[in-house]
């Protein structure tokens, strides 16, 4: 009996310390499936996801929805320690519970020895007895520090990471509208007459995919986290790129499909890896996002505000190959992280998040002054060319 609970102890210390490595250590994605975070992650999303179904109230759903990536941490890392505490007192326990204490001696004394050598407490009150106790109990210890070590390094990546991934879509608000659509990111920089600087902002997406995709498949958890409003998201984001680079590749004049190209390679890439980390096999594309309808309202508006997008026989064909490309794997994210997609158009009488605050929620009274100065014609400039000197030959020479 006391060798099967010592191999059983030691098995479990091998299995929460490699559990321990891919999740922190380890940066890339681990394709195992039968895994200690994996499946304290399902069993954990699944009940907190339909809680939160439940809640009718938009704002406290996604209340309850942001906590669950920063508290999930948390447990998983007193998941953790509690199973190491375990562990090490089943191996106390099959060498014979050597350890000297004034009170009763047995199981629960060596997990409360465990306890104190885990957190490294050091009360005297309890101590070992002979070589293979004090050798486990200097194992035990080193491993209660190298975790706190490893959580400190931790905890700093992840939030850097979100960081990294919110600023990008902070900035979308104000080139998109909230929330962000094609449509709307297209007509707001033909309004601004700046439809040839969605290269670079292409470009930087392109960029933030492949940081997106990099952080995220090396800490799962990051997934997780929602944006700072509850109105965005990163999945959002990312499915408004992917939209503007379909309409970009289909063809839009003034704009080239290179860069398009790229980050819609990107972009896809990093929403298909996604998928595959919480095992969400793709939905059938039902085309429900753009419908046939939606797809002439969407080229009339383009139309209205100068856009021209190309209207060839096997154009709407193309577009939706490209979409099937990636909108069964945003639709199946979308309903497994409860992150609502924007659609391809905007909505009526949306108001961006930079126009709202806790004493204002009016549109129009903010966005008036910047109407008028992208309508306003810049004067012209009064001041006179400078003369260009010429040069005088010097009849000395």
């Amino acid at each position: 009996m006391h060798l099967l609970i010592g191999i059983a102890g030691t098995v479990l210390i091998v299995v929460v310390l490699w559990d321990v490595f891919e999740t922190i250590v380890l940066p890339r994605r681990v394709t195992r499936r039968v895994r200690l975070t994996r499946l304290f992650y399902r069993a954990c999303w699944r009940p907190w996801s339909a809680i939160c179904r439940i809640v009718s109230n938009r704002k406290r759903r996604e209340t309850l929805l942001s906590i669950f990536g920063p508290l999930s941490i948390l447990v998983l890392l007193t998941v953790w320690a509690l199973a190491l505490l375990l562990a090490f007192a089943m191996l106390h326990w099959a060498i014979g519970s050597r350890i000297s204490s004034n009170g009763p001696t047995g199981f629960f004394a060596d997990l409360y020895y465990s306890g104190t050598t885990f957190f490294t407490l050091g009360l005297g009150d309890v101590t070992p007895v002979g070589k293979a106790a004090r050798a486990v109990t200097v194992f035990e210890a080193s491993m209660g520090i190298g975790l706190l070590a490893l959580v400190i390094g931790y905890l700093p990546v992840l939030y850097q990471a979100f960081s990294r991934r919110e600023v990008n879509i902070s900035m979308l608000d104000a080139r998109a509208g909230t929330p962000p659509t094609a449509v709307e990111l297209l007509r707001r920089h033909q309004e601004a007459l700046s439809l040839e600087s969605l290269h670079q902002l292409l470009r930087d997406w392109e960029g933030w995919a492949a940081d997106l995709m990099e952080s995220h498949l090396s800490y799962p958890v990051l997934c997780f986290f929602r944006s700072q409003h509850n109105n965005q998201s990163w999945l959002a984001s990312l499915s408004t790129v992917l939209d503007t680079c379909s309409l970009v590749m289909v063809g839009i004049d003034g704009l080239t499909k290179w860069q398009a190209q790229l980050t819609f390679k990107m972009a896809r890439h990093a929403i298909v890896d996604i998928a595959q980390i919480f095992d969400t096999s793709p939905l059938k594309h039902d085309a429900q996002r753009l419908p046939a309808e939606d797809l002439a309202r969407l080229r009339s508006i383009l139309s209205d505000c100068g856009v021209v997008m190309s209207s060839e026989p096997g154009d709407d064909g193309t577009l939706l190959d490209l979409r099937a490309m990636y909108e069964p794997y945003v639709e199946v994210l979308s309903r497994y992280l409860m992150m609502p997609l924007p659609g391809w158009l905007p909505k009526p009488r949306a108001t961006d998040n930079w126009q709202t605050s806790a004493w204002e929620n009016t549109a129009p009274a903010t966005e008036q002054p910047f109407r008028k100065c992208m309508l306003a014609t810049p004067p012209k400039s009064r001041l006179r060319s400078a003369p260009v000197p010429t040069t005088v030959q010097n009849p000395e020479r």
